[in-house]
């Protein structure tokens, strides 16, 4: 059988066994085509592959430029394919087995500064009435709880309650955790349930306003508002305190959160345990957006960064 024909043994197992979406074997299929090619200028094929060559093309992959997403699947529909040709004995080796891929980098979050998200704050509460102040308590729920959109969104009226100091948030898996609310977001809180009832579902007046059991009602089919809705608020928010709308969304938002709770000295494991990440590998993504910061303390703090 040829290399052509491996492959098409390939896609049919990964279809059949694997239940692979059409959408994934077509692009598996184009990865094999891209490896067939660079390995033809060298006159090999997949069925004559040398661990150098394919090492060469995992290389080849990292200089063309392509996103780390595409090159990583490019280097695993390689390695699925040669594990499957082994399996079946039409291969007596893995010439992808020894190579040593890079690992995909993790892109940096975006991270409004302190200022900004003052700025953001102070736009919000510039609009008038009811809209201003829910906006505003949306964003200092963002910024002092750390919270996913999902998860603010998510909250019961009944979270509020006696004005408290934590929230119980149900986060991704079912889990829960408490998160905190600093003394704006408490405030902000206060101030936007006075309000709240001019939110509610049209035909429930101010004297039903728990009638709704979420914190954020709407009038849309949902009962709530939508994730959509509160990105387009930021939005506007942004213009309107002079930022880049691009840099600003809810996660951004969370991600301010455990930036500048790094960069004020706390430790990177509460952190984690305040985000609601199951590994600390995720948290420490913020040690290299806040290393600007890190270095300085390290240089200010450290026996041997003092100047003697």
């Amino acid at each position: 059988m040829s290399a052509a024909g491996w492959v098409d043994a390939f896609l049919e197992m990964m279809a059949v066994e694997r239940a692979a979406a059409r959408n994934t074997l077509t692009a598996y299929g184009k990865d094999l085509d891209d490896t067939r090619g660079f390995l033809s200028r060298a006159g090999e094929d997949l069925d004559t592959a040398t661990t150098e060559r394919i090492e060469a093309y995992f290389q080849d992959l990292g200089l063309r430029g392509l996103s780390p997403a595409t090159a990583a699947r490019r280097r695993s529909a390689v390695r699925q394919f040669y594990r499957f040709v082994l399996e079946e004995g039409w291969r007596a080796d893995d010439p992808s087995r020894r190579v040593v891929a890079p690992k995909a980098g993790r892109p940096l979050p975006k991270v409004l500064s302190r200022d900004e998200v003052d700025r953001l704050i102070a736009a919000a509460a510039s609009k008038d009435g009811a809209q201003g102040l829910r906006l505003g308590c949306m964003i200092e729920l963002l910024y002092a709880s750390g919270l996913r959109i999902s998860e603010l969104l998510a909250l019961p009226l009944t979270a509020m309650a006696r004005d408290p100091a934590f929230l119980m948030v149900k986060g991704k898996g079912g889990k829960e955790r408490l998160a905190p609310l600093n003394p704006p977001a408490r405030t902000a809180v206060k101030a936007y349930l006075e309000v709240r009832a001019q939110f509610l579902p049209k035909g429930v007046g101010k004297e039903k306003a728990g009638d709704s059991p979420w914190l954020f009602p709407s009038r849309s089919a949902a009962g709530r508002l939508t994730a959509r809705r509160v990105s387009q608020l930021l939005e506007d928010a942004a213009i309107a305190a002079g930022i880049d709308r691009d840099k600003v969304s809810p996660h951004v938002l969370r991600h301010a959160f455990a930036t500048h709770l790094l960069e004020g000295g706390a430790d990177l494991r509460v952190i984690q345990t305040l985000l609601g990440h199951v590994d600390i590998g995720t948290t420490q993504i913020y040690t290299h957006v806040a290393g600007d910061h890190l270095a300085q303390v390290v240089k200010s703090k450290h026996p041997l960064g003092r100047k003697r």
